[in-house]
């Protein structure tokens, strides 16, 4: 299969009302509005396959870059190709999950990260904080260096209120990924996010909200949920 074959596959299953949701949300052509349960079906097929994720990511289509997330092989990118991938992400659901979830389960992810949340450009910085909160939610935390994200946490924390429009909503998301997945920092986590209270979003005339990090950090905590991590990154 070639991503010519899925590109034929996802122009049929294009939904017009899906497209204009989206078209709301900051995509741009080309895409056909495929549904994210399509999308999944053909990922269910094809399983993984580095090459052809990062041919139909090349291909500058939003449904097919999202569906080269659902089944690209991170073990196998390269740090060039991760840059390539957010150089590419021109609106939040490639930046904040199909870039994000490639890059947490890559060797050069929290390198790449870091470098990316220092960024002028507010797609990348996004894509930074964004890659930040998906390696909090997936990675052991004995695997990460819980001193820097303790740092992170801080700036984010900091930060989430004056940031450009989308990064706020990303940096709001990491105090949240730190204070629900990571064991040792989430009172410290609640504590700042009970101080940034509710930060302001302009969701582009969308129904979407932005949580409230305290709201949701309580929420897990009360559930008995913290530290649970997740399987994957990803809507």
């Amino acid at each position: 299969m070639t991503a010519r074959d899925i590109l034929s596959e996802l122009a049929a299953l294009g939904n017009e009302t899906t497209k204009k949701i989206w078209l709301k949300h900051g995509v741009r052509e080309p895409y056909y509005g495929v549904k994210f349960e399509d999308l999944k079906k053909i990922q269910k097929r094809i399983k993984k396959s580095y090459a052809l994720s990062m041919e139909l990511y090349a291909t500058g289509n939003s449904d097919a870059m999202y569906l080269a997330g659902l089944i690209a092989d991170p073990t196998q990118m390269t740090h060039a190709d991760l840059q390539t991938w957010a150089d590419g992400a021109y609106w939040y659901m490639l930046s904040e999950y199909t870039v994000a979830g490639a890059a947490a389960a890559n060797q050069h992810g929290l390198g790449l990260a870091l470098n990316w949340i220092e960024s002028p450009d507010e797609l990348m910085a996004n894509t930074g904080w964004a890659t930040l909160a998906a390696i909090a939610a997936t990675k052991p935390d004995d695997q990460l260096d819980l001193d820097l994200f303790e740092e992170l946490l801080h700036r984010a924390a900091a930060n989430a209120t004056t940031a450009p429009n989308r990064v706020r909503y990303t940096m709001n998301g990491f105090v949240i990924a730190v204070g629900t997945y990571l064991q040792s920092l989430s009172d410290k986590a609640y504590t700042l996010a009970q101080q940034l209270g509710k930060v302001k979003v302009d969701m582009g005339g969308t129904a979407c909200k932005v949580p409230i990090a305290a709201e949701y950090i309580a929420k897990v905590r009360d559930m008995g949920k913290v530290g649970n991590k997740r399987k994957n990154w990803g809507c």
